[in-house]
């Protein structure tokens, strides 16, 4: 049967684990986040506790949230957005007729399109 971790242990191994999948070291981290590489050090050893406010700057210093650090390798989609209709985007350029050609070109390629003017 698999021990469950406590939140501390579960972060730092996570911690770990994406140091070694990013191909980072626990100094430069320690460093970004503004804590002492021998503070980081111990906290990924378990001797000091990470604090809320540790996981956050850590989050922010490897560019991710913190409950992704919590959830690691999976990322934390609430349910409400992983079953939600994809987002509609619609651009719309305003060009004068002599460039208009050339946007479409640069966008489609050579590629055969009909543009329906208004």
């Amino acid at each position: 049967m698999k021990e469950k971790k406590n939140l501390n242990e579960l972060v730092s191994s996570n911690i770990q684990k994406i140091l070694i999948d990013r191909n980072l070291n626990q100094a430069n981290i320690a460093i970004e986040s503004g804590m002492s590489t021998s503070n980081m050090s111990k906290k990924l050893n378990g001797s000091l506790n990470f604090s809320l406010e540790d996981i956050s700057k850590i989050a922010n210093a490897l560019s991710m949230r913190e409950i992704d650090i919590i959830t690691y390798p999976d990322v934390y989609v609430r349910k409400e957005e992983a079953t939600s209709e994809p987002i509609e985007a619609v651009l719309q350029i305003k060009l004068k007729k002599d460039k208009k050609d050339q946007v479409l070109k640069l966008i489609f390629g050579d590629n055969d399109i009909e543009i329906l003017d208004k």
